[in-house]
């Protein structure tokens, strides 16, 4: 059985093969962008990340990803070592030195050089590494509409006291590992549970299911949040909800729940909103439900709000 790349699948852009890269403030063509084998996100995933969209040479919704960027980078006792301003003007210069009006960004901060393969911080002897890549990437208009297929793996959402899901960190194993099951079992994207059984998030997106109440009113649920990022999208597409009269929980539910949904869809920073059509090879809808097309129109219509009254450096 043939699978996809999920709602992270694209037209391949041969532009992408002479991007400029920018690595610590140096701009360096894509063959020539590298960071050190003693670089701490190499050697053990030590860093934090965000994923950013630019539509019309504005990057959507940059206050809340650089928020989430400094928090994580403070949770785990590192400093970025730039002002937001400073790092700002990074991203706008790479996508400049690109000529790019609409991309996808990735942006990575680790902890820097260590002066051996060796854990602990104290070896670190450089500041932050700082790497921005921008991409041409668009979401495939079929992902959009006819949606991606989910499989639950076994791989558990952890407390938070063993590595908190919370933290976007660069060390990403266990959703790797629940990628792969879920590739296995042919679907395209891995459903995550918590510790208790509960339904938590996928392996790089963030999931809903619609529901009636007993008084036929269609409801969105999502998880409780305690054992998944806080992501940038779930958090506008809750608030949309709110905003719109749609009656949204963020709650424990189970498997149960989910098989019986009327509707599932999925929520990340690159396609946005992208519906589920089944889910461990139950059929949910043959492409996106009503709820779904209400948000992904709301969600558009956002971040147009969002990039038109943004400015830039």
């Amino acid at each position: 059985m043939t699978t996809s790349l999920g709602t992270h699948d694209y037209v391949a852009d041969t532009r992408n093969e002479t991007i400029l890269i920018n690595v610590n403030g140096q701009l360096l063509r894509r063959a020539e962008a590298m960071v050190s084998v003693f670089d701490s996100g190499f050697m053990l995933g030590d860093g934090v990340w965000e994923g950013l969209r630019v539509h019309g040479g504005r990057i959507a919704f940059l206050d809340q990803h650089l928020d989430r960027l400094w928090e994580g980078a403070k949770a785990i006792y590192m400093d970025i070592g730039i002002s937001r301003g400073e790092l700002e003007r990074r991203i706008y210069a790479t996508i400049d030195a690109n000529a790019m009006s609409a991309c996808h960004i990735r942006l990575m901060v680790t902890r820097g050089l260590r002066s051996t393969p060796y854990q602990d911080p104290r070896v670190v002897v450089s500041p932050a590494t700082i790497v921005i890549i921008a991409e041409y990437k668009d979401p495939l208009p079929t992902t959009i509409e006819k949606g991606i297929r989910l499989a639950t793996v076994h791989v558990r959402r952890g407390y938070p006291d063993v590595q908190d899901p919370k933290l976007n960190s660069h060390s990403k194993l266990n959703c790797i590992t629940a990628c792969i099951q879920a590739t296995q079992a042919g679907a395209d994207e891995a459903l995550m549970l918590d510790p208790h059984g509960f339904v938590a998030t996928c392996n790089s997106t963030h999931f809903f299911i619609v529901k009636k109440n007993r008084r036929g009113q269609e409801e969105v649920w999502t998880s409780s949040g305690d054992y998944c990022l806080a992501g940038i999208t779930r958090g506008n597409v809750i608030a949309l909800c709110e905003d719109n009269g749609i009656p949204v929980f963020q709650k424990n539910f189970s498997l149960t729940d989910v098989y019986s949904a009327s509707e599932a869809f999925v929520t990340g920073t690159f396609a946005g909103v992208v519906p589920v059509t089944s889910i461990d090879g139950r059929h949910l809808t043959d492409a996106r439900g009503p709820m779904v097309a209400r948000l992904q129109g709301l969600y558009r219509a956002l971040i147009e709000a969002d990039v038109t009254a943004r400015g830039r450096p």
